[in-house]
């Protein structure tokens, strides 16, 4: 069995790889993404993340953890007062995906397979989301999978998820 701190190192090259992809999607869709530093639409409440996730965030932000309070309710536990993501190197999966054009496959209740497409509201201009090629959507599926085998391995087996409001000791609230 390895390490925790192996699936950590094992997540971070995940998220580069992540990146990597995200940003030749940023590039081609550039001129509608409206989302920028501040933009905080697609940062709700209620967010979890697998535990392997967690545990890098608790690694790297322990004493904001410790010291600081969990955005008000309604936003993401990590916004600070301006909008802006106070762990945005080390943000969770579902972050750094958000705003792109984004494509998956989905069973209908009669068992046949299905193509999904969406886009935040925000980054709707352009050519419609359904006419966009394959290459030019963020795939969701591949990714999860991977990074449900780092959570599983890291949780010997289990699938556990975390809240990332619950990551924070002082559970009171800014505003």
């Amino acid at each position: 069995m390895r390490t925790e701190s192996e699936l950590i190192n094992d997540l971070l090259e995940l998220y580069e790889r992540i990146d990597d992809q995200a940003n030749q999607l940023v590039r081609r869709h550039g001129h509608r993404l409206k989302c920028r530093r501040g933009c905080a639409t697609c940062c709700v409440d209620d967010l979890s993340v697998f535990e392997v996730e967690a545990r890098n965030i608790q690694t790297n932000h322990g004493d904001l953890l410790r010291t600081e309070s969990a955005h008000e309710s309604g936003g993401c536990a990590f916004l600070d007062h301006d909008g802006c993501c106070r762990i945005y190197r080390n943000r969770p999966y579902v972050c750094r995906t958000q705003g792109l054009p984004l494509r998956w496959i989905d069973e209908t209740d009669g068992g046949d397979l299905v193509e999904m497409r969406d886009i935040c509201p925000l980054n709707d201009e352009g050519e419609p989301v359904e006419e966009l090629s394959e290459s030019d959507c963020w795939t969701i599926g591949p990714v999860e999978n991977e990074l449900r085998g780092l959570a599983c391995e890291q949780a010997g087996g289990e699938m556990r998820r975390v809240k990332l409001r619950d990551l924070f000791q002082t559970q009171t609230t800014t505003g």
